[in-house]
């Protein structure tokens, strides 16, 4: 059986660092072409229209930025109960209308919160007007991508 996973992106991206997770969807679209059950998602600053996507899919990953207090551009990847450990004791101050442990809690209730899921949190620099990341978390994309796509591919493996 095929692993439809979801790989959603948040963040504004006209706030420097708070659009990382859009910048590495962006950065995502070429690696991941020849994965095709794989959803790449700009869920920019979220709302609950993301409740769907997140409850059709087997596996998730998110990637936003994210107070894990680490140095601008230093990253850590949460995964199953971690993550959600993570969601529901850190609710961060954002832009977000919606927070990702709102969707979490909707995604339960309904009975679809993903078993394979995984977030990769990044740490800011700057949030301010802008529509690029600092150099620091710039530098953060390449490897966050690249675990991404050893998850995913680890998934699959097990799926």
């Amino acid at each position: 059986m095929k692993t439809k996973t979801l790989v959603l992106g948040i963040g504004n991206t006209l706030l420097t660092d708070e659009g990382v997770g859009v910048h590495v969807l962006q950065a995502l679209e070429s690696e991941l072409a020849h994965f095709p059950d794989v959803t790449l998602l700009d869920g920019g600053t979220l709302s609950f229209t993301l409740a769907g996507p997140i409850e059709e899919a087997d596996a998730l990953i998110v990637v936003d930025a994210a107070n894990i207090k680490a140095r601008p551009g230093g990253w850590t990847l949460l995964k199953g109960e971690e993550m959600d450990a993570f969601l529901t004791s850190n609710r961060k101050t954002s832009v977000h209308e919606v927070g990702l442990a709102d969707l979490r809690a909707i995604a339960i209730l309904t009975g679809h919160w993903p078993e394979k899921r995984a977030m990769l949190a990044i740490q800011p620099q700057t949030i301010d007007w802008g529509e690029q990341p600092t150099a620091a978390v710039a530098a953060a994309i390449p490897p966050v991508c690249a675990a991404i796509v050893e998850q995913i591919r680890a998934w699959q493996h097990v799926a």
